[in-house]
């Protein structure tokens, strides 16, 4: 269930890519993209993290930082970055805690198939801490546009 615009973002600590601990109070008096993506290094995932990545001037000039979560391992995310040049934080949620706190985590329709997954989901959160624009299931390619545009408007 997406959490609601106008509601506090729940705070979480989570390790980075690098293995250091993030919470969502450390980025205080910025704004923050917080996306939640299913996989590193699968192709829907790679054009949304390239996208963020090619953007990230143009967010980081309206004040706002990228962090992007996923299930995977802190390794994972290393290989990831390293491997698309990643300027921003990825955050690993093994536990899917934090995925599930931002509705980020339910069920999912593959191929007539139902699981359990991370639904893609973006939350652009304000300087104090408050959700001003949620979306879920959003397109891979087009969300590094859409929240540009959001952080602009």
């Amino acid at each position: 269930m997406l959490l609601e615009i106008g509601t506090k973002a729940p705070d979480f600590t989570l390790l980075d890519q690098n293995g250091n601990e993030h919470s969502l109070s450390d980025y205080r008096g910025k704004r923050v993209i917080l996306y939640f993506y299913p996989k590193d290094n699968t192709s829907g995932c790679t054009k949304q993290a390239c996208g963020f990545a090619e953007r990230y001037p143009q967010i980081t000039e309206k004040g706002a930082v990228v962090l992007g979560v996923s299930k995977d391992s802190v390794a994972s995310h290393k290989k990831f970055e390293e491997k698309y040049s990643l300027p921003f934080t990825l955050l690993s949620d093994p536990e899917h805690k934090v995925l599930e706190a931002y509705g980020a985590w339910g069920e999912k329709k593959n191929y007539g198939k139902v699981s359990m997954g991370t639904i893609r989901t973006t939350y652009l959160i304000d300087e104090n801490g408050v959700i001003i624009k949620a979306a879920a299931k959003v397109k891979a390619a087009d969300d590094p546009e859409n929240v540009l545009k959001a952080l602009e408007g």
